[in-house]
């Protein structure tokens, strides 16, 4: 790849990895900092990568990138999760946005990863595999039962109300 097909890839693809690493993240910093260490990388291996493939490795790249990071704070959330369980609030009304966004937190991190590239970032099924190194059948059934969970979470009243 050229300096140039970079060039056009940061153009191109930086948007879309920035919304799909802040889904994940919940942090605009992070996420910024996801996205540029996912173009260090591709620079760094800018010679061997294939400008047709770049996508593919960029948002691959940003998927391990959330997935690190994920694990990391499942060490961390076991003291803010006992710390908030004390804390009573009143539910403010979310609007439908919101609901989603809550609902896909929900969901496990395979599950949401697979629904955000299909819903939100329009890969196809063979694409997603290669992503997240699941066959293209797995890829399929992660996404029915996330959606079907999505359905359970927005159809309950209390999620909504």
């Amino acid at each position: 790849m050229s300096p140039a097909e970079y060039n056009l890839s940061v153009d191109a693809f930086s948007d879309g990895l920035f919304r799909f690493a802040l889904k994940h993240v919940k942090d605009r910093d992070t996420a910024n900092d996801m996205v540029q260490e996912a173009y260090t990388r591709l620079w760094e291996k800018h010679a061997g990568v294939d400008y047709q493939k770049v996508k593919s490795y960029l948002f691959t790249t940003v998927y391990h990138l959330v997935i690190d990071r994920s694990k990391q704070m499942q060490r961390i959330q076991p003291i803010e999760k006992s710390h908030h369980l004390h804390q009573v609030k009143e539910k403010p009304f979310l609007g439908l946005q919101q609901i989603l966004h809550k609902a896909l937190d929900t969901l496990p991190e395979i599950q949401k990863t697979l629904i955000l590239l299909r819903d939100y970032e329009g890969y196809n099924y063979e694409e997603m595999g290669k992503i997240t190194g699941l066959s293209e059948s797995q890829v399929k059934v992660y996404i029915y039962r996330g959606r079907v969970a999505l359905k359970e979470y927005i159809g309950k009243l209390e999620h909504v109300l």
